[in-house]
């Protein structure tokens, strides 16, 4: 049985649930055999080599991608579900300031006409303070550095205040300054209960930041407290090393 659907009242606590899931493109599978829950407050890394199935999954959970195999359910409504794509999949040449691409995190408020309050201003102010932008709000967006560019979008995600945020290598070629106030911003709505996937391949940032694991190299590798999980992924870089 292949199925997007709601999970039941009757399940508590889990944002996610897999079943055997497949995934792919052009109907080739990219991952398959995927079973599990993200639990509701989970922060989760999801790792594993490049053309593993990370962004594959992401893009499944959010419904973008409709299961060729088993199930995918999930506690939301897809649009309620907060997302970063890789930031290479983002125009950053489009004419538009700091703070409307900000304002674009409250369009379930605002609507098709965008209008934004002077509370939303207020709200837009105080999540680019949050990420160190302050007063940055008249500036086109292809003034930002990398850095400065991922901060903006952490603050759309803040306006936005979803129960469950997925980021996609939200740290690749960004400094290190901010990679500390985005991790901090992260560890903030961990700890308000939100729910946290981030596709990631520094181990150090996953063992020192992200208590759970889901290992994927086009099947499940390994899921569950990182600890265990990253022993999973070195042992098949090993396996292949020495065919």
């Amino acid at each position: 049985m292949q199925s997007v659907s709601p999970l039941t009242a009757a399940v508590h606590g889990v944002d996610f649930e897999l079943s055997n899931l497949g995934l792919g493109y052009g109907g080739k599978l990219a991952l398959r055999g995927v079973s599990g829950q993200f639990a509701a407050g989970s922060m989760t890394a999801v790792v594993g080599p490049n053309g593993g199935g990370k962004s594959t999954l992401l893009k499944g959970l959010l419904g973008l991608l409709k299961p060729m195999q088993g199930t995918v359910r999930c506690r939301y409504p897809r649009a309620a579900l907060g997302y970063l794509a890789q930031a290479c999949e983002v125009e950053r040449d489009f004419p538009i300031s700091v703070e409307d691409f900000v304002s674009l995190g409250l369009w379930a408020q605002t609507g098709a006409l965008g209008a934004v309050s002077d509370a939303q201003r207020v709200q837009i102010s105080t999540a680019l303070a949050t990420v160190g932008l302050q007063g940055w709000q008249p500036r086109w967006i292809a003034e930002l550095s990398g850095g400065q560019f991922q901060r903006m979008r952490f603050a759309r995600l803040w306006v936005q205040n979803p129960p469950v945020i997925l980021l996609d290598e939200p740290f690749t070629g960004v400094d290190e300054p901010s990679i500390d106030v985005l991790l901090q911003l992260l560890q903030q709505w961990h700890v308000r209960g939100r729910t946290v996937l981030a596709v990631l391949h520094d181990r150090e940032m996953v063992e020192a930041f992200f208590p759970q694991a889901l290992a994927l190299a086009g099947t499940q590798l390994g899921w569950g407290d990182t600890a265990d999980v990253l022993p999973s992924l070195a042992a098949r870089a090993g396996a292949r090393r020495r065919a």
